[in-house]
């Protein structure tokens, strides 16, 4: 059936998800054509779901796995007191923060893709239901006229030509006339049912469809939200962020698992039914429409014969005759009977616009329209729609595989984090080499009774505060305490006139006027 039309041809993709295996609880094969209402379909498409559940399965032990040799290794690793590479750890979290980052942007348009395609195919579904809406409107407008007023207007004029035989045997022929309009408008197919349905079709799949949307969206959100706090967190070497992010990340792996189940069921479904759409369109309306208008709307061939075609032509006959006879009433009849004009003018009035109706009634019930909205629901379920679907089922694998190598790379953050811990306070505060000890000593009070130059001011630029060693003192003394003096304030020569509070070096000229004092005690090396 499908290949007999020629505006519509099903995609590839829905072949390929066509071809997926189809098995019910009890491993058996199933159809795979689109029945919903069969429990052994519903059964084959909750299997597909349940695969993503043994992916999330797989996916839960192998972290299991990982973790409790990464604890043996820890041990090992303590026993030997080797440092993690931190190298690793980073390439992992760039690799797993471009892949969540890529698995978003595929996630963004997949599901704008389907929003897309749910909207034409509901806005496809209104409007057919519209033009049905419009076909049954006329047609019970039109019953109205022929059964109500026009048998009020005949029933007046009945009385008043009364005395003339002829004029009440064209009110007879009249009601001939009219009475072959009901009958053919009663035999057209009753489509309240088909718009009944195409309503209640539309009003779920806009619901399901703005719940569905808005659902990824915020797991769209919440996966990039956990990448950025991940990364921060990593920058940061923050414990609690990252405990953080390991609990949201178990959830959000299971929300993507979750999500490529759901979401492959749906595509296989929707491909199911875009392989071979007109078999389960006619199965559904045949217990209110025949096969041939149904064939007639789904293919709007030309060889195809219109089914309402006799019934309107012998309407649009019968009201041609109809005003005929109505316009000789009114030439020879008022004359006699003035009284009838109101009558027969009504009568006129309504066989116009009952006419009307019957040209409005016929666009409608060309095929070109509704089979243009039937096209458009195709292009966008089957295109638009599924295209989406399967960019949202990538997206979840990605999103899945990614969290999965973040809850792996997490562990060995939290280890290196502990390993420099552990390295800093193992840092010897006394060291004179290590930069954090020379900071402390800084402030170390017992520090402020050494006899130095911290005291030196060159505002005054007094030297009489210096006074020579005692004469007991040995030829070395001097020699050490300009030593011990110089290894003081070792500091930069180009802080001249800078005052030594809040520096920590004297100027040049102090140790030049040292040496001076002090020369005549130093040894002489021949």
């Amino acid at each position: 059936m499908a290949s007999a039309r020629q505006g519509y041809i099903a995609p590839w993709w829905t072949y390929w998800l066509h071809n997926f295996p189809h098995l019910n609880f009890n491993f058996q094969p199933v159809d795979s054509s689109f029945k919903p209402g069969q429990v052994d379909y519903q059964q084959s498409l909750i299997f597909l779901a349940c695969v993503a559940a043994v992916g999330l399965g797989l996916s839960l032990l192998v972290l299991a796995v990982y973790l409790s040799c990464l604890c043996f290794c820890r041990r090992e690793e303590a026993e030997e007191t080797k440092r993690p590479d931190g190298c690793c750890i980073t390439w992992a979290a760039v690799i797993t923060g471009l892949v969540i980052c890529s698995a978003v942007g595929v996630g963004f348009y997949g599901n704008s893709e389907t929003n897309d395609g749910v909207y034409q195919l509901t806005y496809s579904l209104y409007n057919a239901n519209h033009t049905l809406g419009g076909i049954d409107s006329l047609v019970a407008g039109s019953l109205t006229s022929m059964q109500t007023r026009l048998k009020e207007h005949l029933a007046r004029l009945d009385e008043i030509f009364s005395p003339r035989g002829d004029y009440l045997q064209t009110l007879r022929f009249m009601q001939q006339m009219a009475d072959n309009i009901v009958r053919q408008l009663t035999a057209m197919p009753n489509i309240s049912k088909a718009r009944q349905d195409l309503a209640d079709i539309a009003d779920q799949a806009s619901y399901i469809e703005y719940y569905r949307w808005l659902t990824y969206l915020l797991l769209l959100i919440l996966d990039l939200v956990i990448c950025l706090v991940a990364c921060l967190g990593l920058a940061k070497q923050s414990r609690w962020l990252l405990t953080l992010i390991m609990a949201l990340g178990v959830l959000t792996m299971i929300l993507s698992w979750a999500s490529l189940g759901v979401g492959t069921a749906t595509a296989v479904g929707t491909s199911d039914f875009c392989v071979s759409p007109d078999k389960f369109i006619v199965n559904q309306t045949k217990e209110f429409l025949s096969g041939d208008v149904i064939h007639y709307y789904l293919y709007c061939s030309q060889t195809l014969p219109n089914p309402f075609q006799q019934s309107l032509t012998i309407f649009q006959r019968s009201l041609t005759t109809m005003q005929i006879q109505v316009q000789g009433l009114l030439q020879f009849s008022l004359s006699v009977f003035p009284t009838a004009e109101r009558d027969l003018l009504g009568i006129q009035r309504l066989l116009n616009s009952t006419e009307f109706n019957l040209h409005q009634l016929t666009a409608l019930l060309d095929c070109r329209s509704l089979h243009k909205d039937y096209l458009d629901a195709l292009v966008g379920v089957c295109y638009d729609g599924v295209e989406g679907l399967l960019y949202l089922c990538l997206f979840s694998l990605l999103a899945a595989s990614a969290f999965c190598g973040m809850l792996c790379a997490i562990p060995r953050a939290f280890i290196l984090i502990a390993s420099r811990d552990r390295d800093y306070d193992d840092i010897d505060e006394e060291d004179p080499f290590n930069p954090q000890a020379r900071r402390m000593a800084s402030y170390n009070p017992s520090r402020a009774n050494v006899h130095s130059f911290c005291s030196y001011s060159s505002s005054l630029g007094s030297q009489s505060s210096l006074q020579p060693p005692p004469p007991q003192t040995t030829s070395t003394a001097p020699t050490a305490e300009y030593m011990n003096q110089s290894m003081l304030f070792g500091g930069n020569p180009r802080y001249e006139n800078v005052p030594l509070i809040g520096r920590g070096s004297p100027p040049p000229s102090t140790f030049r006027n040292i040496f001076t004092q002090h020369e005549d005690h130093l040894p002489i090396y021949d």
